[in-house]
């Protein structure tokens, strides 16, 4: 069974059309998806109606690896697939990761495109489709055995903003075997449009690299809210 968890903060513009979106996918045996509300969370996300197999739950707390470890404890499924609100999955997305682990990887993530026909934005959607130093971000869906996440004890609760990264790290060095699926989701270009393309790009290259420098969680956070300008402080 496949457990598709969505991590969410008043993200119901974006939730409702994916929700939607998934729908389909639940009516068949094996598939539900667990939409994991933050602890503030203030819209009417979960009154959302869109299937008996779509649950919404409220987390004791606010970050996404509180959410998503939350969610991965109710998960029926033996596979986990950790999809952002406002990332799109290609058709395929379902079959895609059954066979990837059919040939016998643990856990894997999908190349993506922006929503955006901006050149540059393409450039830096380019590099998603092989390993690099963004390898492992949120925005590239991981999905993984459950098995497996447990084994590695989930994510860690204080990261609040490189929870992805720091999982990734913990993948490799217990030598998970993973996969990028070169088949794109479809990822919102919001942080570039609240923001300049330059200020976003060198932000998200300091940030990995303080993470990488060992650089405190609670300080990253700071960081990154001085320097990326979040769509919900405009009120949307």
């Amino acid at each position: 069974m496949i457990s598709i968890i969505i991590p969410a903060h008043n993200e119901y513009d974006n939730l409702r059309p994916l929700l939607f979106e998934l729908a389909p996918a639940t009516t068949l045996d094996g598939v539900e998806v667990i939409v994991s509300l933050s602890s503030c969370s203030t819209d009417d996300s979960e009154n959302i109606e869109v299937g008996e197999h779509i649950r919404f739950w409220r987390s004791s707390g606010t970050g996404r690896a509180i959410q998503m470890n939350e969610a991965a404890d109710l998960a029926k499924g033996n596979i986990l697939v950790f999809l952002h609100a406002d990332v799109t999955p290609p058709k395929s997305f379902l079959s895609d990761i059954e066979n990837t682990l059919k040939a016998g990887y643990d856990a894997g993530f999908f190349s993506y495109r922006f929503d955006n026909e901006n050149v540059f934005l393409k450039i830096n959607a380019s590099f998603t489709a092989k390993d690099g130093i963004f390898t492992g971000g949120g925005d590239q869906c991981l999905f993984i055995r459950k098995s497996v996440f447990e084994k590695l004890e989930g994510f860690d609760k204080h990261q609040i903003v490189m929870e992805d990264f720091e999982f990734f790290e913990r993948m490799k060095k217990n030598n998970v075997r993973y996969k990028i699926i070169k088949n794109d989701l479809v990822v919102s270009a919001r942080k570039y449009q609240n923001n300049s393309y330059m200020r976003v790009n060198l932000s998200n290259l300091l940030l990995v690299i303080l993470f990488k420098l060992g650089y405190p969680a609670n300080k990253l956070k700071t960081l990154h809210n001085r320097l990326i300008r979040s769509p919900y402080q405009s009120g949307s």
